[in-house]
């Protein structure tokens, strides 16, 4: 077996880092910070002798308030963003979390959290004292200031996140960013590479779930340290069921634990690394559209502009698995990556079988498949050849007036 392109990954590379389990440290992280935080604040501040005074009790006042009021505000927002949340899923798709993985919604939390607790602390901190620090209701109007401006945010983000223009916006934003991680225009090839034979084969060991992300780094150094190759035979995105293959170690041993320590299993798709998922978030409204109940033949068009947005950068890059070298240039790790049939496969086949009674959607997608073809590589054209013969097909036999305002444009 030889070695597929190089992918030169660097520190810059975002697809070389695992993100999932870091968010949530961070989102604990940051809520236990802006609590010791608040915490801190709260002891000292009211120990504060000189400067400015106010009226203990006058101090007291405002703390209550701001303590009650901005819980209050921050539970109504949020009772609505969970509203909101669940409208996108049911008309949009189950399968786009844009809102809910958001950092500005535990970012929110984190505030409100520490705003929490520093009222609460401040006023037990002045008991009986007559006068306090000016410093202490300062500092309790500057955080409600804060945190009110984070709630404004947190409520435009999810009034985007219902508006169908910015919803495919910022999926095919995020697709763009995986495919340009993956499929980097300073890959190579870098010679043929001979893999070694394989020596053993890695099995999924744990539970149903779907293979998120793959920790690189890690992967890479326990292969240079065996000395070995690590194929792996599953791409991100998939599911994984017990017993499954999940990777061949060639040359080298390397323990199965390891290498399934460096597979991070979900129960959803991120986008990190995963290249089909904006095409299949696109695909999904779309169909969604498309069905009897609502019945958007517009919002799948608008659906098939976003989708054209992403095939178009690779329609002439080179797809396929990839390479992964360590320092010294060996080869270390294959990921397996998509092909230009599994692309159109995913954002295309299924919308188009959907629509065939949506002359809209047809005429449309026969523009798109041209535009595409006058852009791709002379072996892709195949694959938009015959997808254009079947729309062709559909339109002169359901819909021919809108095959004569398609063909020869």
């Amino acid at each position: 077996m030889d070695a597929p392109p190089l992918m030169l990954f660097g520190p810059d590379r975002s697809a070389e880092r695992v993100v999932r389990p870091r968010r949530a440290l961070r989102a604990g992280v940051a809520q236990v910070f802006a609590a010791v935080v608040g915490l801190a604040l709260g002891l000292l501040l009211p120990g504060i002798d000189g400067g400015y005074q106010v009226a203990a009790v006058r101090a007291v006042d405002v703390l209550k308030v701001v303590g009650v009021g901005v819980l209050s505000v921050t539970t109504l927002i949020f009772s609505l963003l969970f509203l909101v949340v669940q409208w996108a899923a049911g008309n949009f798709s189950h399968r786009l979390l844009l809102f809910r993985t958001d950092p500005v919604v535990w970012r929110v939390f984190a505030l409100v959290v520490g705003l929490l607790v520093y009222s609460v602390t401040a006023t037990l901190a002045i008991g009986s004292h007559r006068t306090v620090s000016v410093s202490v209701p300062t500092t309790a109007l500057v955080l409600t200031g804060a945190a009110l401006v984070l709630v404004r945010r947190l409520q435009l983000t999810a009034l985007r996140s219902i508006q169908l223009a910015h919803v495919l916006a910022d999926v095919r934003q995020r697709g763009q960013k995986v495919l340009r991680a993956l499929y980097p225009e300073d890959s190579t090839n870098g010679g043929a590479r001979r893999l070694p034979d394989v020596t053993s084969t890695v099995a999924w060991a744990g539970d149903s779930v779907l293979l998120a992300q793959v920790d690189v780094l890690r992967l890479v150094r326990t292969a240079t340290r065996a000395d070995a190759v690590v194929v792996l035979k599953v791409p991100v995105g998939v599911a994984l069921q017990p017993g499954d293959v999940v990777a061949d170690v060639r040359g080298g041993r390397v323990p199965d634990a390891e290498v399934l320590a460096a597979v991070v299993g979900e129960v959803e798709r991120v986008f990190h690394q995963d290249p089909t998922l904006a095409f299949r978030l696109l695909s999904d409204i779309g169909l969604r559209a498309l069905s009897p109940a609502i019945n958007d033949p517009a919002t799948a068009v608008q659906a098939l502009d976003a989708t054209e947005g992403l095939l178009r950068p690779i329609a002439s890059a080179d797809l396929g698995d990839r390479s992964i070298a360590d320092e010294a240039g060996a080869v270390r790790v294959v990921m397996r990556l998509p092909s230009w049939d599994d692309f159109l496969r995913v954002g295309f086949d299924d919308l188009c079988r959907a629509a065939s009674d949506q002359p809209m959607v047809l005429a449309h997608a026969h523009e798109l498949l041209g535009r595409l073809r006058a852009r791709a590589r002379e072996d892709r054209r195949r694959s938009l050849d015959e997808r254009m013969a079947w729309v062709e097909g559909e339109l002169t036999s359901r819909h021919p007036a809108f095959l004569r305002g398609t063909v020869g444009r």
